[in-house]
Parts: C-alpha cells; sequence; structure tokens
C-alpha cells in the first residue's frame, strides 16, 4: 500500500508515501469538490492508483479522518480567534 504515516511528515497524518499529499487532501478534492479521481491525479502529478488507494484508506478509516478534520478545523478557529484580537492599547 503506499499510504504510510511519519510524525515528521504533516503532523503523522496518513499520507501518499513518497509525498506531501495527505489523503484528507486527495479526499477533499474528490469528495467535497466533486473533482474526478483522474483529474487529481494530474493536477498533483500522482499514479490514478494512488488516489483511489487514498479513497479507499479514507473510507476504511472514516472516522479516524473525521477525527482529524475536527482537530483540524479546532485548531485553525483557534488561530484564527486569536489572530483576529485587537492588540492591547498602549497606556
Amino acid at each position: 500500500m503506499s499510504i504510510t504515516r511519519d510524525e515528521d511528515v504533516l503532523g503523522g497524518e496518513p499520507r501518499i508515501d513518497g509525498t506531501r499529499i495527505g489523503v484528507r487532501h486527495v479526499a477533499a478534492r474528490v469528495i467535497d469538490s466533486g473533482q474526478s479521481p483522474a483529474l487529481v491525479a494530474d493536477q498533483l502529478d500522482i499514479p490514478l492508483t494512488d488516489v483511489y488507494e487514498s479513497l479507499s484508506y479514507y473510507y476504511a478509516h472514516i472516522d479516524e479522518m473525521r477525527e482529524l478534520e475536527r482537530e483540524n478545523e479546532s485548531a485553525f478557529e483557534r488561530v484564527r480567534e486569536s489572530s483576529l484580537k485587537p492588540k492591547e492599547p498602549v497606556q
């Protein structure tokens, strides 16, 4: 299987071996954006089989993928909220 994990790459999220392309990234393009697997493979310059393996992994580990998505959204929201707060006025 071409799906791997490494804590030093993408924070340990599942990805296509030899790349920094995450399973969630591929799934988002196909599932959420409605792009065809062939188009995603072409755009990311990866074999079509890697797209299908990513999708297979995504669905085989759907609970884990959804938890990673929730964690990512929470982290993004925390950063967004902290970066949008006005600075304390200087006295």
